[in-house]
C-alpha cells in the first residue's frame, strides 16, 4: 500500500534535488547560452530510463518525455561507480539526443554497490564542429555536416578522465575552452545529484527510495489520465506547415489525428511529409510521449492540474504512431540541427487539434518561432573563432481565454531567457546592439490580444561575420487566432535597414556580413483570442497609447475610433462596430483565424489531396521518396495554380509519369 504522505514528501525531495542540480549547472557554466539563456537540462532517471524528477523553473522545462532506454542499451552492462557517460548522437541514443549540439552526460548513482537510479545533464554547446560556425544551418542535408558525433561511451571510467576522448572532442569544435567549461558545469551538477540522493537514502533507506521512484511515476500517470479523461472522446484532426522555403523545399506538411479515448491520447501522424534534405528532421524513433512531440499537451495538463508530479509518468498516456521515413521519424543519418522548427509546428497542430474538443482551455497559437540568433567572428589574436548567441529570437504568446497573450515571449519557450545586452557586448565587442524591444502592432487582434513580437537590430564591425538563425518560422502563414481572434503578424528580416541598400531577406540560413553592415529582425505576434469587437474600447485606447496597437488597426479590426486626444469616440465606435458585424459572413466565431494566405492555400489543397500525395510515395526507399515527393508536390501545385481540379487518382497518374523519367 502506498503511503501517500511519504509519497508527497519524497516527490518534493526529488524536485529539490533536480532544482539544486540545475542551479549548480547554471551558476558554474561558461557560455551565455547556458548561464544566461539557460539551454541546458538536469534530471533524475529511473533504472529503466524514465525521468522521475525534472526542474519546473530552471533550464529547459519540457524534457520529461526524454527517452533514455536507447542510450542505456548502447552502453550495456559495463557500468561501475564513478563512471560518467557522454553522447550527442541522435541515432546511437535512439532519440535521447535530438541534434548534435546537445551534449549529454549521465552518471549511475550506486548505493553500497547497487544501482539505484541515473542522473543526466545536457548543455547546448555553442559549437560542435561541422560546416558552419555554431554547427547548425537549415540547409545541411545530412548529419555528417553538423559536427562531431559522439557515440555513447565513458568520459570517466571509475572516476578517471579519458583524456584522449576529451582531446578529440575539443579538437573538433571551434570553441573548445567554452565547451569544456560547460561540460564541467554538468559534471558539478551530476556530483550534486549523487550526493543529495545518497543523503536521501541515508535518511530513509534504499528500498523505500527505490519503491518511491516507481510510485511517483505511477502517481503522475494517474493524474494525467484524470485530466485527459474529461476531454470528450473522439478523433480531432489538424494540419499545419513548416515553411522550408529558405532551403528550396516550400511547405512541409505536419498532420495529426488525435484520438481521445478512456483517459488516453493517441497521436497518429500518418500523412505527415517524408523526411527532408534539410536540418528539419526530428529523430524520435517513434517513442511514445517523446518530448519533441507532446510539449504543448504537457503544458495543458500542467495548467489543468498545477500540482501534478512532474515526470515521465505524465506522458505515459500519450501514444504515437509515426510512419518510418517521415520528418518526425527519419531514417538514420538525416540532418537534425534545426529540428525545433518542426517540433514547434507539432506543438501547434496538436494544440489546435485538442482545441476542437476543449476550446476554452487552450490559448490561440503563439508566434511559432523558437530561433537562436548566433554570431561568429574571427578571433584575430588566436587565429580561431569567437562564437556566441546574440539572443533567442522568439515572438509573442497567443491570446488566452481570459487574458492577453504574453508580450515578447511564448509559454512553450518561457525557459529561454534574454541575454542582457551589456553581457553580450562585453563578450562580443565586435557586435553593437542598436535596438532591442517589443514590436508594435504585431499581436493578433482579439477580445484578448495576442502578445507582441520583438525587434532586434545590430551592427558588426568585424570582417567575416557569420550569422545563423535556425528555426525561423511563420514568415508566410501568421499564427492563427482562436474563436474569432485574428492571426498575429508574420516575421521579417531586413539587411541594411533604413538605408538605400535596404533588403528583405526572409528567413536566414547562413548570412555573411561585412564591417558596418546592420541587420534588423522582427518576430511574430501571437494570435488573438475571441472577437476583437468584444474588447473593451478603453482597453484598445490604452493599447494605442502604449504602442501595442496602431490607430488604424484599432479602427479596422477592433472597431474603435479615437479622438485626437486619444480618448474613445463612443458614437463613432458604436457605428464602426455595427458596420464590421454587418459585413461578416459568420454568425458564430470561427474556431481558427487562419488569415488570407493560409485560407487561399487550403482552398486549393484539400486534406484528401494532401493525404493522397503523402500516401503515393509512402512505401518507397527514403532517397527516392524524398526526390519524387518533392516533384509530385510541384507537379500537383502547378496544376492547381492553373485552375485544374485534381482527385486522388490523378495524383497516382502524375507519380507514374514522374517515375518514368527517374532512373531509380
Amino acid at each position: 500500500m502506498v503511503d501517500k504522505i511519504r509519497l508527497e514528501i519524497l516527490s518534493n525531495r526529488f524536485q529539490a534535488i533536480v532544482d539544486e542540480m540545475a542551479q549548480v549547472v547554471s551558476r558554474t557554466a561558461h557560455t551565455v547560452f547556458v548561464k544566461e539563456t539557460q539551454d541546458y537540462g538536469s534530471v533524475l532517471v529511473s533504472r529503466q530510463g524514465e525521468v522521475f524528477a525534472a526542474p519546473r523553473r530552471y533550464g529547459v522545462l519540457m524534457m520529461i518525455g526524454m527517452p533514455m532506454e536507447g542510450a542505456l542499451a548502447a552502453i550495456g552492462d559495463d557500468v561501475a561507480e564513478g563512471d560518467i557517460f557522454i553522447s550527442n548522437d541522435p541515432d546511437a541514443t535512439k532519440g535521447m539526443a535530438t541534434h548534435l549540439s546537445d551534449v549529454y552526460l549521465w552518471k549511475p548513482v550506486f548505493i553500497d554497490g547497487e544501482l539505484l537510479c541515473w542522473s543526466w545533464t545536457f548543455i547546448h554547446v555553442s559549437d560542435i564542429g561541422g560546416r558552419v560556425p555554431g554547427s547548425i544551418a537549415p540547409s545541411s542535408t545530412e548529419v555528417y555536416q553538423e559536427g562531431l558525433r559522439i557515440t555513447p561511451q565513458k568520459l570517466y571510467s571509475a572516476g578517471a578522465l579519458k583524456k584522449p576522448l576529451l582531446d578529440m572532442i575539443k579538437a573538433n569544435c571551434r570553441t573548445p575552452g567554452q565547451n569544456w567549461g560547460d561540460m564541467k558545469a554538468c559534471l558539478a551538477g551530476l556530483a550534486t545529484a549523487e550526493n543529495r540522493v545518497r543523503e536521501l537514502v541515508g535518511q530513509y533507506d534504499f528500498a523505500t527510495i527505490d519503491a518511491t521512484v516507481d510510485q511517483v511515476l505511477d502517481y503522475a500517470e494517474t493524474q494525467a489520465r484524470r485530466v485527459i479523461d474529461h476531454v470528450p472522446d473522439g478523433t480531432y484532426r489538424h494540419t499545419d506547415y513548416i515553411e522550408a522555403d529558405m532551403v528550396g523545399l516550400g511547405l512541409v506538411r505536419i498532420h495529426v489525428a488525435m484520438t481521445i479515448s478512456g483517459g488516453e491520447m493517441m497521436l497518429d501522424f500518418t500523412g505527415t511529409a517524408p523526411q527532408v534534405r534539410a536540418a528539419l528532421n526530428i529523430p524520435t524513433y517513434g517513442h511514445h510521449g517523446h518530448w519533441m512531440l507532446i510539449t504543448g499537451l504537457v503544458n495543458w495538463i500542467c495548467t489543468q492540474e498545477p500540482g501534478i508530479a512532474y515526470n515521465a509518468g505524465l506522458v505515459r498516456p500519450m501514444k504515437v504512431t509515426i510512419p518510418k521515413g517521415t520528418i518526425l521519424n527519419p531514417e538514420p543519418g538525416a540532418a537534425y540541427g534545426a529540428r525545433y522548427a518542426t517540433s514547434h509546428k507539432v506543438c501547434d497542430v496538436t494544440v489546435c487539434a485538442l482545441a476542437q474538443a476543449v476550446p476554452m482551455e487552450l490559448p490561440a497559437t503563439d508566434s511559432g518561432q523558437g530561433s537562436i540568433l548566433l554570431v561568429s567572428v574571427p578571433d584575430f589574436e588566436s587565429g580561431g573563432h569567437k562564437v556566441s548567441v546574440i539572443q533567442p529570437i522568439v515572438g509573442g504568446a497567443g491570446g488566452r481565454p481570459a487574458d492577453d497573450g504574453v508580450d515578447g515571449t511564448m509559454v512553450i519557450l518561457n525557459f529561454l531567457k534574454n541575454i542582457p545586452t551589456e553581457i553580450f557586448e562585453n563578450e562580443m565587442p565586435e557586435i553593437l546592439i542598436r535596438h532591442y524591444g517589443l514590436r508594435d502592432d504585431s499581436g493578433g487582434p482579439g477580445k484578448f490580444r495576442g502578445g507582441t513580437g520583438i525587434e532586434i537590430e545590430f551592427e558588426t564591425s568585424s570582417p567575416y561575420t557569420s550569422i545563423t538563425s535556425r528555426s525561423m518560422e511563420r514568415y508566410i502563414f501568421g499564427p492563427p487566432g482562436r474563436l474569432g481572434g485574428h492571426m498575429g503578424a508574420t516575421g521579417y528580416t531586413t539587411l541594411h535597414p533604413g538605408t538605400d541598400r535596404e533588403q528583405d531577406l526572409g528567413k536566414i540560413d547562413v548570412l555573411e556580413m561585412d564591417p558596418g553592415d546592420a541587420l534588423r529582425i522582427g518576430t511574430q505576434g501571437g494570435g488573438g483570442f475571441g472577437d476583437p469587437l468584444e474588447r473593451r474600447a478603453e482597453k484598445v485606447a490604452d493599447d494605442v497609447a502604449n504602442g501595442f496597437v496602431h490607430r488604424d488597426t484599432a479602427q479596422e479590426h477592433y472597431g474603435v475610433v479615437l479622438q485626437a486626444d486619444g480618448t474613445v469616440d463612443d458614437e463613432a465606435t458604436t457605428s464602426r462596430r455595427d458596420e464590421i458585424r454587418a459585413s461578416r459572413d459568420w454568425t458564430e466565431p470561427p474556431l481558427y483565424g487562419l488569415g488570407e494566405a493560409r485560407e487561399a492555400h487550403s482552398a486549393l489543397w484539400s486534406d484528401e489531396l494532401e493525404d493522397a500525395v503523402a500516401a503515393a510515395t509512402a512505401d518507397m526507399p527514403v532517397h527516392l521518396r524524398q526526390f519524387l515527393h518533392a516533384r509530385l508536390l510541384t507537379a500537383v501545385g502547378e496544376r492547381l495554380d492553373a485552375g485544374q481540379q485534381l482527385a486522388p487518382v490523378d495524383v497516382t497518374a502524375l507519380l507514374n509519369d514522374l517515375r518514368a523519367t527517374t532512373a531509380a
